[in-house]
């Protein structure tokens, strides 16, 4: 055998690690997602009469990453195929 061929590396037959890692990962997003619905649900803890312009703009923030994150999952908009 040439000693500059190093042999493939023998890759485990189970993806029990990657698995635990997502679930992992998928569990943490669902927790987010429950606090979120939870925080809309209360209107963001603003009340009608006293919503103002960084109300706003926090809740445009809030929006903005969540579409960039649903445009990922639902391959839209830049992330379209």
């Amino acid at each position: 055998m040439d000693q500059d061929v190093l042999p493939e590396p023998i890759m485990p037959k189970t993806n029990d690690t990657a698995l635990a890692a997502f679930i992992s990962a998928k569990t943490e997003i669902d927790a987010m997602l429950e606090r979120l619905a939870a925080l809309s649900a209360e209107h963001f803890e603003c009340s009608p009469e006293h919503v103002n312009w960084g109300d706003v703009g926090t809740l445009e923030h809030y929006r903005a990453r969540l579409r960039e994150i649903t445009d990922m999952a639902f391959r839209e908009g830049e992330h379209a195929d």
